[in-house]
């Protein structure tokens, strides 16, 4: 959006109108004691051009990087036509619309977004949105905890489950009376057992989530343990990689009859990795229970005339109005980059999103055929996963990931600090942007590095 500065005149005639000589003098009431004074350390203005080559410069020194990250973030290409269109003025400058009579193009798009996000998850409606992935998730416990016909306030959650939305949720939680407890993962498979599940069953269980794929890449016996927990009498909260769901099986088709809530973050459709955000929660659930969801929901509907049109639709106001009675008290819902994932899933299609997702997957086998050769290097756990895997070194992972880096290669996501008991484990990530020389210079330079130090 262009910026548009006043001149000197225009200044001028403003200060004349307010009946004032200088600006400063709007703020007298601001006393002496709290003026910040003269910015000296504030270098002199450049220009355009100068400006530019500095921030040009920064970058170079940054270096560039091949990177081989994931751990819930993950980079993705996305289509110029994304942020060209996300960023034009109708959307860019128009938040998260709080009332029926909001901009029916906003409205259009996030009910297109929601229909879309019903199709990936398999469950019939999904609002639109939360903060983030981890938010997302602490706010389906206490959705599941709402929804259950008992008392019950313990929330079954694997270790598998990644590391920050564990801590996410206990944060949000747990001051409200809910238990969670930690499910371990298989040492050999690193998947959740189904009989870790069982035996931790009983009345006080409200909910079980099932992370597909988990923390480690592994894919879930989804339906097993979906079947497990409806069989007790407990729902079961997907917690789901978008971009995987164009390959597997939805949620909403997850056993007899398929989770009860989906959550996940949506940074991978379209959101570029920004050191950390802003990105997207996703939440998607039966319609049973839609009356406990959070956050807003679009419906389409018609006019007197007959006419299509767009609204709000079960908006309980509740971060105005309702406070401690509150369904949530979410205040945000990143409708920005909500519109780059609608304009990302419009313009990929399902085809689209298919052959990234597979993409990404190939990558991954490739990566690990490459890396099977080297003594320094096994891989970790041995069922089936999807775009991420479990590195075993025989060195340090920090060591190895200095050596790489100085390389131009960022290895993975040292896995040490969270799971010690995996000894020197670091977690890589591969997608569609990984070519197969991108994956041959990362093996190469993992055979050099991981027996070298």
């Amino acid at each position: 959006m262009p910026f548009n500065p006043h001149t000197e005149d225009d200044v001028r005639e403003m200060l004349a109108e307010c009946g004032v000589e200088r600006i400063d003098s709007l703020f007298d009431e601001i006393p002496q004691s709290l003026s910040s004074g003269p910015l000296a350390a504030v270098p002199e203005g450049l220009s355009e051009m100068e400006v530019s080559r500095l921030m040009h410069d920064g970058a170079y020194r940054e270096g560039s990087y091949l990177n081989f990250i994931g751990a819930g973030a993950y980079e993705h290409h996305i289509p110029a036509a994304v942020w060209q269109i996300a960023t034009r003025g109708e959307f860019y400058s128009a938040y998260t619309p709080y009332q029926a009579e909001a901009s029916q193009g906003t409205l259009q798009l996030l009910y297109e977004y929601q229909s879309m996000m019903c199709s990936l998850t398999g469950l019939d409606v999904t609002n639109a949105s939360l903060y983030d992935g981890a938010s997302a998730l602490a706010e389906a416990v206490l959705m599941a905890v709402r929804s259950h016909k008992s008392a019950a306030r313990r929330v079954l959650v694997p270790a598998a489950l990644h590391p920050a939305y564990r801590a996410t949720v206990r944060t949000i939680v747990s001051n409200q009376g809910i238990e969670l407890v930690e499910i371990p993962y298989d040492p050999e498979s690193g998947a959740t057992r189904l009989d870790s599940v069982e035996e931790r069953l009983d009345k006080d269980v409200a909910a079980l989530v099932v992370a597909q794929p988990n923390f480690f890449g592994v894919l879930e016996d989804v339906d097993g343990l979906t079947d497990l927990a409806h069989n007790a009498g407990i729902a079961v909260i997907a917690c789901v990689n978008p971009i995987s769901l164009a390959l597997l099986k939805p949620p909403g088709q997850w056993g007899a009859d398929g989770a009860e809530i989906a959550v996940g973050e949506g940074q991978p459709l379209g959101v570029p990795l920004a050191s950390g955000g802003p990105y997207f929660g996703f939440l998607a659930c039966k319609q049973s229970i839609v009356r406990q969801m959070p956050g807003r929901l679009v419906g389409r509907t018609v006019d007197l005339d007959g006419k299509p049109g767009f609204t709000l639709t079960l908006q309980a106001r509740e971060q105005h109005i309702r406070r401690s009675k509150a369904t949530s008290n979410i205040c945000t819902n990143q409708g920005l980059v909500v519109t780059a994932a609608a304009i990302y899933l419009s313009l990929l299609g399902a085809e689209g999103l298919r052959r990234v997702a597979a993409r990404s997957h190939a990558n991954m086998r490739s990566l690990i055929d490459m890396l099977s050769g080297i003594g320094a290097v096994n891989i970790r756990f041995g069922g089936a996963y999807f775009h991420e895997t479990v590195l075993e070194l025989s060195a340090p992972c920090e060591s190895v990931c200095d050596a790489l880096r100085e390389e131009g290669i960022l290895a993975g996501y040292d896995l040490t600090d969270f799971y010690p008991e995996l000894g020197n484990a670091l977690l890589v990530c591969t997608t569609e942007t990984k070519t197969e020389a991108d994956l041959r210079q990362y093996a190469d330079a993992m055979a050099r590095c991981a027996g070298a130090v």
